[in-house]
């Protein structure tokens, strides 16, 4: 980790308990930062929080603010992500090729109990890439409805840009991880693996990986995510891998 983040991580460390409470299980860190690639000024801080259970708006709303004031204080970062999630779902049989792989292989422990410890060895085969990311055409009519609803400027933009700009890297590469036959966290990394199996999209995926550092605000790039990039490689991937096992509700 670069020295730059420590201070960031080390607040994280310390208020997230303020945050949640004996709610609390375990939190974790994954992306650049952990990495030890991150931008200062450019990188966002991305935790993943277990709760004891299923997380609530109360639990939202702590995310939210905890958020909002490191991003404040921390000029180092570009925004907070937080994922939450009850610890039985991240055990669960259901997420165990999804979430529990994430933590396991992807995620660098912060505090609590490692939930790694309690989940399997994986192997980057069909069954990881159709459970992670197998369900894009059902996400792509949110997205869709998201794009419609956010305010026309750039700066409301940006964020959504950057969040579907990620979410269609990582699909491309899981959809080539087995014939890769391995896996990483690093954007361009991943967008030169999908390149190597289909050149035809390469450039599409290594533009979008650069979005999903330095985001723009450009409506055209949101309409090609919804309307052409996402869309092909929703059919490839079923056809390929099949499409994820529905979640329970």
């Amino acid at each position: 980790m670069q020295p730059a983040f420590r201070p960031v991580v080390a607040a994280a460390r310390a208020r997230l308990p303020e945050a949640f409470g004996v709610r609390l299980h375990s939190a974790y860190l994954y992306g650049s930062i952990p990495r030890g690639t991150a931008h200062v000024g450019r990188s966002d801080l991305d935790l993943l929080v277990a709760l004891a259970a299923e997380p609530d708006d109360r639990d939202r709303a702590a995310a939210r603010t905890l958020g909002a004031a490191m991003d404040a204080e921390f000029p180092q970062i570009d925004g907070v992500g937080t994922l939450l999630s009850g610890r039985e779902r991240l055990l669960s049989d259901a997420e165990r090729h999804d979430l529990g792989w994430f933590v396991a292989c992807l995620c660098t422990p912060l505090l609590g109990e490692d939930l790694a410890r309690c989940l399997p060895r994986y192997r980057p085969d069909s069954l990881l890439a159709r459970e992670t990311n197998g369900d894009l055409a059902l996400l792509l009519p949110r997205w869709r409805e998201r794009i419609a609803a956010v305010d026309d400027t750039e700066a409301a933009r940006r964020p959504l840009v950057r969040f579907m700009s990620r979410h269609l890297v990582r699909t491309a590469f899981t959809l080539v991880m087995p014939r890769w036959n391995g896996w990483t966290s690093d954007l361009h990394e991943m967008a030169e693996a999908f390149g190597a199996y289909y050149p035809r999209r390469a450039a599409h995926l290594r533009t979008a990986a650069g979005y999903g550092y330095e985001p723009v605000g450009d409506p055209v790039v949101l309409r090609a995510y919804v309307d052409d990039i996402g869309p092909w490689l929703a059919h490839e991937y079923a056809r390929v891998h099949g499409v994820k096992t529905p979640r329970p509700h």
